[in-house]
């Protein structure tokens, strides 16, 4: 389990040394990612600044509460809507680059496929695919978002509950989402990407993990988002090895 996430964060990694390699092919994916990160900054920005209003509003029983208790609500309740916004945002930044930029990705993990060598998937992503995956993607956050918000309403430990269990689901919902192009090309189903994702569980779960992590840094989605899309290309033909190799090892 820990080697297998271990591996997951590793295949990021290796992405992310795509930087050093072939930056003008990963510079390429800066442009649909920036375009996605001032429309969210747009939106988080106005948001974390009236969120005490929205809490006070969102509490209007609190108001005749003895000071110490009403402040407390309040600060858990924003804190926990924060959390909130910042892990869906990681989805809807995913969503929004990956249907906007698709044209730069997809020259992206192609480069990352042709420098593997073997076999280059020639299948394609097409645009409505890419908008209904891009919807799904977004439908996922809201309900992971929700959970979120729940758990970060528990007192005393909500806050870090909330955050551990937002950056797992949404991690596994990165690294499915972003893998998809690749399984694409490759012609598997639905069932067949089920099978691939769910043999290695761990570092899938690694991978996404790292993305949503590195999305939530300041600015870190920005130049993350090519890397992500490269880790995932590498991510897809890890797993295809590692399922012919238990078919040889089963034969």
């Amino acid at each position: 389990m820990i080697r297998g996430f271990a591996a997951g964060v590793g295949t990021l990694a290796r992405g992310f040394g795509l930087w050093r390699t072939h930056p003008r092919l990963m510079a390429l994916g800066l442009i649909p990612a920036a375009i996605a990160f001032v429309v969210l900054a747009a939106l988080l920005v106005p948001l974390g600044f009236s969120m005490g209003g929205i809490v006070s509003w969102l509490t209007p029983f609190a108001a005749e509460w003895a000071a110490g208790w009403r402040d407390a609500l309040r600060i858990v309740l924003g804190i926990a809507l924060f959390l909130t916004a910042v892990i869906l945002s990681g989805l809807v930044f995913t969503a929004f680059a990956l249907t906007i930029g698709d044209p730069f990705y997809q020259r992206i993990w192609r480069g990352v496929e042709r420098s593997l060598g073997g076999p280059e998937p020639t299948g394609e992503t097409g645009f409505w695919t890419t908008v209904g995956e891009g919807a799904r993607l977004v439908g996922l956050g809201v309900l992971i978002a929700l959970l979120t918000l729940l758990i970060g309403l528990i007192p005393g430990v909500g806050g870090l509950l909330a955050t551990v269990t937002g950056v797992v689901l949404s991690g596994r919902v990165l690294a499915r989402e972003l893998a998809g192009r690749a399984f694409d090309a490759r012609g598997l189903d639905t069932a067949s990407r089920s099978r691939l994702l769910s043999a290695d569980r761990a570092r899938v779960l690694g991978f996404g993990v790292a993305t949503q992590l590195c999305f939530m840094v300041p600015l870190g989605a920005l130049v993350t988002m090519p890397a992500a899309v490269a880790g995932s290309a590498l991510l897809a033909r890890a797993l295809e090895s590692a399922a012919a190799d238990r078919l040889r090892s089963d034969a």
